[in-house]
């Protein structure tokens, strides 16, 4: 396939999809235009998905619009470069996103995660962690590295940490001209951190889409503390398209829309509460934890626990 065909099929599926219809007439046109002007001749695969990801994101700054290359030939189901089982198998072998969950000392519960796997993948391993973090005193969810997930993978982990079904995020879908709402679970397996419990989500450049999602629903709920530093800026949930053996277009088809805000982190990121150098989000945040914990009493069977704190405190200068 030359590079013509390449973007007349990258211009189809965005006439077809995209998110926002006029946006989507102005990238055709201008990918067009660069295709006519010799942009994009000669240019091997990876150069080319390079060079057409710059410009789409050049018009509208959406960092969801990618043309990106695979290694590897891509699948097609029902025109979509996606391989469910693939999927799965990665998961698998990344730990079902989550890197770490764990009790500080000061009894503080640590949780860090790299992708949002939907809960029909990672739902055993989400209930185990947040399990396990149950009976903390302070949670800290670090999302630095998130690159972003499945919608109903942030409806669980936000569930974990309500009381009431609660509504935190809706979302558009050009597609049906429709918006559906995203509640959290009347139920999960497991026990949960509960509603009243202190919570603090550790942000940077890298978190990303779904991660974002977390962040920014937990914020505008007023459930948590955004500690680091604005995030990427994606709030437009995507589709991925096989245009090629080695390459496909993503195209967001849908906008969140916060119900506290009316709006999203589009182009501008999660401003955090409290905002300090990325490498500094995790210090910050547990010395804002223990305190909480030495609030809660130094007798008894909290002795041990106030004494962790301290000396944790201590350690973090």
């Amino acid at each position: 396939m030359d590079e013509r065909a390449r973007i007349d099929d990258v211009c189809r599926r965005l006439r077809d999809h995209y998110v926002f219809p006029d946006v989507a007439e102005k990238l055709a046109v201008f990918l067009q235009a660069r295709l006519g002007e010799g942009a994009y001749a000669g240019l091997d695969d990876k150069a080319l998905a390079e060079a057409v990801t710059r410009d789409l994101q050049s018009v509208n700054g959406d960092k969801h619009l990618r043309l990106r290359f695979h290694i590897d030939p891509l699948p097609e189901v029902d025109g979509e470069s996606f391989d469910p089982e693939v999927y799965r198998r990665e998961a698998e072998l990344n730990g079902f996103g989550i890197a770490s969950a764990r009790r500080l000392s000061g009894n503080v519960g640590y949780l860090e995660t790299k992708l949002l796997y939907g809960p029909d993948i990672s739902g055993e391993v989400l209930a185990a962690a947040m399990t396990l973090l149950a009976t903390a005193d302070a949670l800290l969810i670090d999302v630095r590295e998130n690159r972003g997930g499945d919608p109903t993978a942030v409806a669980m982990l936000i569930s974990y940490l309500v009381g009431e079904p609660t509504h935190y995020n809706s979302i558009y879908l050009r597609d049906g001209d429709v918006t559906n709402q995203f509640w959290t679970l009347p139920h999960v397996p497991g026990r949960k951190f509960g509603a009243d419990k202190p919570v603090w989500v550790l942000t940077g450049p890298t978190t990303f889409s779904g991660a974002e999602d977390l962040s920014y629903s937990l914020q505008q709920l007023g459930r948590a503390k955004t500690v680091g530093a604005v995030t990427g800026g994606g709030a437009n949930p995507r589709k991925q398209f096989k245009v090629d053996t080695h390459l496909d277009v993503t195209v967001p088809g849908g906008r969140a829309v916060n119900p506290v805000t009316g709006t999203n982190w589009e182009g501008v990121g999660v401003r955090p509460d409290i905002p300090v150098a990325v490498e500094d989000a995790f210090g910050t945040a547990y010395a804002l934890a223990l305190e909480h914990v030495l609030t809660l009493g130094d007798s008894g069977v909290r002795r041990q626990i106030a004494d962790e704190a301290r000396l944790a405190l201590a350690d973090l200068g």
